[in-house]
């Protein structure tokens, strides 16, 4: 345990941003998994506001630091490349 105030108000600060992060996360993975869903169950309009959704998610999570921008566009594109296979014309 922290033994000095600097360290105590550092460790406070650290559990609220960890809060926070966790739940920009959260978010992003829940947007994720309905997205996916509906792409599954061949919802091409639904899918395409999630799609728009999930980027919006994975975009802020990347500005605020929470991960990383490369990360947030590999799973874009990750996504965008599930849903072309999937709604393709064919």
């Amino acid at each position: 345990m922290a033994n000095n105030a600097s360290a105590i108000k550092r460790h406070k600060q650290s559990e609220v941003r960890r809060i926070r992060n966790k739940s920009v996360k959260s978010a992003a993975r829940t947007c994720a998994k309905k997205y996916t869903l509906a792409v599954v169950e061949k919802n091409a309009d639904s899918a395409t506001a999630l799609l728009k959704e999930l980027a919006h998610q994975l975009d802020s999570a990347a500005r605020k630091g929470i991960i990383t921008k490369n990360a947030a566009a590999r799973k874009k594109s990750r996504m965008q490349k599930l849903y072309n296979v999937t709604f393709s014309a064919k």
